[in-house]
């Protein structure tokens, strides 16, 4: 009996997962649809709620509220990403990001170690270049991201 009731619950925990993994897929569909960041923060919040340990949910709303103006979310949102993932350049960009439209310290740091990954992996480097580029035309005049791009590119 006990071990049914873990096979039911193991399977439980499948479907859960999967129905948390459409939903954030279905959020970055949208994204990259155009959809506005205001409309979308509801959705990566859900994913947080409901699967708290998913570094790449937090990096997400760490951006949406980083392109709403929003940096103290996006601080907080990011100190979880990375606690969760501290490899995630974009993360760590991300933290960057919101500590400057923030006016805290510590940026430096931050941009060292995403210097360091971005170094040894030429696709994440490719990737973090496409998400500030992407930055750029969602928010033009983005004066941290244009900073930060600087930093890390130039």
């Amino acid at each position: 009996m006990a071990a049914v009731q873990r096979l039911a619950f193991s399977n439980f925990n499948v479907s859960m997962t999967q129905t948390i993994e459409s939903l954030f897929d279905e959020g970055i569909e949208r994204y990259k649809a155009g959809e506005p960041p205001e409309d979308l923060i509801p959705v990566f919040k859900e994913v947080c709620d409901r699967a708290p340990k998913s570094s790449s949910a937090w990096t997400c709303l760490a951006w949406l509220y980083l392109l709403t103006e929003k940096p103290l979310k996006a601080y907080e949102a990011a100190q979880k990403a990375v606690k969760l993932n501290p490899q995630d350049p974009q993360a760590r960009v991300n933290l960057a990001l919101a500590m400057l439209d923030a006016d805290k310290k510590g940026v430096r740091q931050q941009i060292e170690l995403v210097q360091q990954i971005i170094l040894v992996a030429a696709e994440l480097r490719e990737e973090i270049e496409q998400n500030i580029q992407d930055g750029l035309a969602r928010k033009p005049g983005w004066q941290s991201l244009e900073r930060v791009r600087a930093w890390l590119f130039e």
